[in-house]
């Protein structure tokens, strides 16, 4: 399925405009960031309390705030679970008092506010600051090692210069999404970091699919230079890149306009992250390489330029 018959765009003459576009996105999410006094971290990191509430009528989520705020229950979150009469609660871990009292004192909100028959506790779950903070770093590490591992598997497979273009475009990918979140001020749970790593995955696949063209091409334009080839390589994938980020968009555009409160923040990740991944597998990825090239020897340095003997 061909919707690009003969593309010939100049991508990698447009590569310093991206650098801005990048640079001013990231500088916004830096700025939000401040404004907000750091990410909005969810209960999985803060450590709190979560308690999956189901009423026996409609309620509306403006008046379970309420009650929710007339108890001086600190900061909390509230978002429907499941069907329309059931809210997941989430109480941020208190100075002072247990996560059991914390629990006691919103079923005594609830009691006053909605009567003590007039809804279930369907679950009741607690983290506390230590486990928050192990996870934390449990995130962190996951995305270090995953990062090396691709870095390794990279150089392998094609070069070193290019292990290093995937990796600063997928931090460029992280980092930016990131940055949307905080402009955005979404929470940021174990699912969202899920997201992200789903992120570097959907990406890594979109440049690779580009660099392997490059590596191709290579070997048969040997009489054309780095930009040449590059800019061919990503025409000839075009199609294919379009096609995929369209169909993967769709989905996850779907699943966040209808999937619920629950998986809004993983589902608006994935959106991001598709169009993201999409422009640097595009404009960051093989750029880093061409830039990289240009200071360092030109095309006839690289490995991949040599016939095979």
């Amino acid at each position: 399925m061909q919707f690009f018959k003969t593309p010939s765009i100049d991508f990698t003459s447009k590569r310093k405009m991206a650098y801005v576009v990048s640079a001013a996105l990231f500088a916004l999410g830096l700025v939000f960031l401040i404004i907000h006094g750091g990410p909005n971290l969810g209960i999985d990191f803060k450590g709190g309390t979560e308690i999956v509430v189901d009423f026996e009528q409609s309620v509306k989520i403006g008046d379970l705030r309420t009650v929710m705020t007339d108890a001086d229950m600190g900061n909390s979150a509230i978002r429907h679970f499941g069907s329309s009469d059931e809210y997941q609660i989430y109480v941020e871990q208190q100075k002072e008092g247990s996560a059991e009292e914390v629990a006691v004192q919103v079923r005594s909100a609830l009691d006053k506010g909605f009567g003590d028959t007039s809804y279930t506790i369907r679950r009741i779950e607690t983290i506390g600051p230590k486990i928050g903070e192990e996870l934390r770093r449990a995130m962190i590490w996951a995305i270090l090692v995953a990062l090396f591992l691709i870095l390794v598997y990279i150089s392998i497979r094609f070069e070193l210069i290019f292990a290093m273009g995937a990796i600063i475009a997928l931090f460029h990918d992280v980092l930016i999404t990131f940055g949307i979140f905080s402009i955005v001020n979404f929470e940021i749970s174990i699912k969202e970091i899920a997201a992200f790593l789903t992120i570097v995955g959907y990406s890594l696949n979109d440049t690779i699919v580009v660099y392997d063209r490059i590596r191709e091409n290579l070997k048969t334009m040997r009489n054309e230079s780095l930009a040449t080839i590059i800019n061919r390589s990503i025409n000839q994938v075009l199609t294919r890149t379009v096609v995929t980020s369209v169909t993967t968009f769709a989905v996850v555009l779907i699943l966040f306009l209808f999937g619920g409160d629950v998986i809004n923040g993983f589902a608006f990740a994935m959106c991001v992250g598709v169009i993201i991944g999409t422009y640097s597998s595009i404009f960051v990825a093989s750029s880093i390489v061409l830039e990289w090239q240009m200071r360092h020897g030109g095309k006839r340095s690289l490995k991949m330029a040599k016939k095979k003997k």
